[in-house]
């Protein structure tokens, strides 16, 4: 299994121009850097779900199979009917509802939007996510047993780029104007060659479930 840190993400450069179709296409590079062969598996977890996406549209001929973890969605997928987007909307924190519109209607204020003091930018990025009662409770558990690595030095690692063009430019990506909607993505395993999972828990506060049984409706959802 290989991980690898996004542009702009830990010691990988920043790449200003990216995009989900950059994405994918960094993965199949790297993926032949590394010699993994012709085909291989992409696994994407929150707001990585970029690149199973990407891959998923752009290089489908290199895949042996996609998992998506969580997937972060977007609202402006034109495949969601508008009265599901909405009421999955709604039920995220006020503070990211600004977060995601502006994301997607003015991706220029992004950065003041998310830094500024007078009201607060999104939960993830200011330090409170709209966690589940279960998911504080795994938190509590962790923080009790201790961790290998403090959690702070992860992040000074993970963002040491600056936000910018780490963070804030997931979030410019991500909700922002797509070139496909993954909805209507070809199926690349027409002779049931590969798989394409998506996992999705029931509590989570940060991904809508509701939209997730849209684009995968099966047991693998709750």
């Amino acid at each position: 299994m290989v991980t690898f840190d996004r542009p702009g993400y830990g010691e990988s450069d920043p790449d200003p121009n990216r995009t989900v179709k950059s994405l994918a296409l960094d993965i199949e590079d790297l993926a032949d850097k590394l010699n993994l062969g012709s085909k291989f598996y992409v696994i994407g977890y929150s707001i990585g779900q970029q690149g199973a996406w990407g891959s998923l549209n752009y290089i489908p001929h290199r895949l042996a199979g996609v998992a998506l973890i969580a997937p972060v969605v977007n609202y402006w997928w034109s495949s969601f009917p508008t009265n599901l987007t909405m009421a999955a909307y709604k039920l995220q924190p006020l503070q990211d509802q600004w977060a995601i519109g502006v994301s997607h209607y003015a991706p220029w204020l992004v950065y003041w939007w998310n830094t500024h003091k007078w009201f607060p930018g999104a939960s993830v990025i200011a330090g409170k996510p709209n966690f589940s009662a279960s998911d504080r409770e795994l938190v509590a558990k962790r923080r009790s047993e201790g961790s290998p690595t403090p959690l702070p030095t992860r992040k000074d690692y993970v963002r040491q780029q600056g936000l910018a063009e780490s963070i804030f430019r997931d979030m410019r990506v991500g909700f922002g104007k797509w070139e496909f909607d993954p909805m209507e993505i070809a199926n690349p395993f027409l002779n049931n060659e590969g798989r394409v999972h998506l996992l999705q828990g029931d509590e989570d506060g940060l991904v809508p479930v509701s939209l997730q049984r849209y684009i995968a409706p099966g047991p693998a959802l709750g």
